[in-house]
């Protein structure tokens, strides 16, 4: 009898040493905004705004340099072309060449749309991260579409400057690409999701070529954009980061 249970608390014993450790919720955010961001990020994308009235597609030339500097240029259409915005760490400024006026936005706009778009002006730019800013739970693992995934909660840190009261991640288990995110206010109620879809080989990495903006309080209100030409990881010019470049017509 002493050797039987014995032998079961050696057996018990090796399946415990033999279970997978505990994964890192953090970890795994890092690894997706790596995989999405790069060191830097350069190309041309496509944005489709949509809503019940009205429809329009801008192209834009974007330069990204992780994690604190975004430029971004509408190349067209031509109403429209040259109207950029520039982020240097916690600043942001448009340039509008109609008028000819650089105006800078203040933290209380971050939340407002980017040309009438569902993306936000933090969206875009990038002002807050979601690996320094937030904390990170997984809330549980599950299957989309025969894939196992992670559902990951992010809550804002004290004090932290950010414009949601929480954020759903879904992460592939295997690679780390996103599927879709879930933004709340701070009263916990679902504001709009982003999905994530077309993945496939960008570069030097295998992301979602088009990402789905969709209001959940405006109906009928969606934002698409599209990875029409990017590169990651290459280096990029830092004077592409300034206010004279903001005005430069290309």
């Amino acid at each position: 009898m002493k050797t039987l249970l014995l032998s079961l608390i050696i057996f018990t014993s090796s399946i415990v040493c033999a279970a997978e450790p505990s994964v890192n919720a953090t970890n795994i955010v890092k690894q997706y905004d790596q995989l999405m961001q790069g060191q830097t990020n350069t190309g041309v994308y496509s944005m489709q705004v949509t809503t019940p009235q009205w429809q329009r597609t801008l192209e834009l030339q974007v330069y990204r340099q992780y994690p604190s500097k975004t430029f971004i240029r509408i190349l067209s259409p031509a109403k429209e072309a040259g109207i950029t915005s520039l982020r240097i760490k916690n600043e942001m400024w448009n340039y509008l060449p109609a008028i000819e006026k650089t105006i800078k936005i203040p933290p209380s706009m971050m939340l407002q749309p980017w040309m009438g778009s569902d993306f936000t002006n933090d969206d875009l730019v990038k002002e807050s991260s979601i690996v320094n800013d937030y904390t990170h739970t997984i809330i549980r693992e599950t299957i989309v579409n025969g894939q196992a995934v992670y559902l990951i909660e992010a809550l804002p840190k004290p004090n932290a400057a950010v414009i949601w009261g929480k954020i759903i991640l879904w992460i592939r288990k295997n690679d780390f690409v996103p599927l879709k995110e879930e933004y709340y206010n701070e009263k916990q109620t679902l504001i709009k999701s982003l999905e994530y879809s077309d993945i496939s080989q960008v570069s030097d990495r295998i992301i979602p070529k088009t990402w789905t903006m969709r209001s959940l309080i405006k109906p009928g209100h969606f934002t698409m954009i599209k990875l029409i030409d990017v590169t990651y990881d290459h280096p990029i010019d830092e004077n592409i980061f300034s206010l004279t470049h903001l005005k430069k017509i290309e």
